[in-house]
């Protein structure tokens, strides 16, 4: 299992005590494989950008209307947080729904 996040968020902390056994990539420091990134955008499409972020409201219009996946190359700390990968298995975040599913 590999979780890709920020190592300051609290978020990506929380799911990381939760998950000793998880590789842990700081997406600033490592980045994304294309490939995974272009299966969690496939996956999740918007849901994937953080629209909360203070990255994102420093953004003018027209990079906010860019291809998405140039945006999380460019501004990784835009990606929602933590994204898992489990095998075939991709998670958003770190909700109780998510959590359920990977805690079982």
């Amino acid at each position: 299992m590999i979780v890709y996040g920020l190592k300051t968020c609290d978020t990506c902390r929380k799911a990381l005590k939760s998950l000793p056994d998880a590789e842990f990539r700081d997406v600033r420091a490592d980045g994304v494989p294309g490939e995974v990134m272009q299966e969690a955008h496939a996956r999740f499409g918007a849901a994937l950008l953080n629209t909360r972020s203070t990255t994102w409201r420093g953004l003018d219009e027209a990079e906010r209307q860019g291809d998405p996946l140039a945006l999380l190359a460019a501004h990784p700390a835009l990606m929602k947080r933590p994204l898992i990968v489990d095998g075939g298995e991709m998670y958003l975040g770190w909700g109780p729904e998510v959590r359920a599913m990977v805690l079982g």
